[in-house]
């Protein structure tokens, strides 16, 4: 919104998004979508060679006549999975977690609440389309997934494929949490939200659970969702 503002006023611009379905909704005049974890728009730190390959990425879009303009970052470079395997690294280390996630998400919810509250009703979480009060039940399907079943869910919409609705899914579920966190711990920095998330929740390990059962399935479409679902 904020290059949108920009650009009326003459000056065009080109930016990098980490959450396709947001730049999809808003429509900046020229994106860039990079398959990244949170707080890594350019990808591995220390690796100056490759930060440059995204942004001439980013800086080509400028080569564009018309808008708007939403270019993809190749999944298959070497820093989406070295984050991928840190990523799932740290939320296999969650040993001392034993909350069940529904609960765990019936707790969070005030927080989150409030935090839209105090922010005008802006939020993140929505991709899905199933109201956060309705989550229980997403969290059952997402735990009956990760432990190999085949489960139905009536929230599904026909035209969704299970593998795109669980990657929206699980963005949903990372907004909600880290919305409610830092309204809980308004103290906190983004990379302190996101250790905290992969590391000691609940909500964590179940879609580390469901990117596994993915990334085990040996199908390039699973690999590839399982990438952003652990990111």
């Amino acid at each position: 919104m904020l290059a949108r503002a920009i650009e009326e006023t003459g000056l065009p611009t080109a930016g990098i998004v980490l959450i396709k379905e947001h730049a999809v909704r808003v429509k900046p005049a020229r994106a860039l979508w990079v398959p990244f974890p949170f707080g890594f728009a350019l990808g591995n730190p220390d690796d100056p060679p490759f930060q440059q390959e995204v942004l001439a990425a980013a800086l080509d879009l400028f080569r564009a006549t018309s808008g708007p303009v939403l270019a993809e970052f190749p999944e298959d470079g070497q820093a989406p999975a070295r984050l991928l395997q840190a990523t799932a690294a740290r939320a296999e280390s969650m040993g001392d977690v034993d909350a069940d996630a529904a609960d765990e998400l019936t707790a969070m919810r005030g927080y989150y609440e409030r935090w839209v509250d105090n922010h005008d009703g802006r939020t993140l979480v929505g991709l899905t389309g199933v109201p956060q009060r309705r989550w229980r039940g997403l969290i059952k399907y997402l735990q009956s997934y990760a432990a190999g079943d085949a489960p139905a869910y009536e929230e599904i919409p026909a035209d969704v494929a299970e593998p795109r609705f669980i990657r929206l899914a699980a963005d949903d579920l990372k907004a909600f949490y880290m919305e409610a966190r830092m309204c809980q711990r308004p103290d906190q920095r983004n990379n302190d939200v996101q250790q905290w998330f992969w590391t000691k929740t609940a909500a964590g390990t179940l879609l580390a659970q469901v990117a596994e059962r993915m990334n085990a399935a040996g199908d390039d479409a699973l690999t590839r969702a399982a990438f952003g679902i652990a990111r």
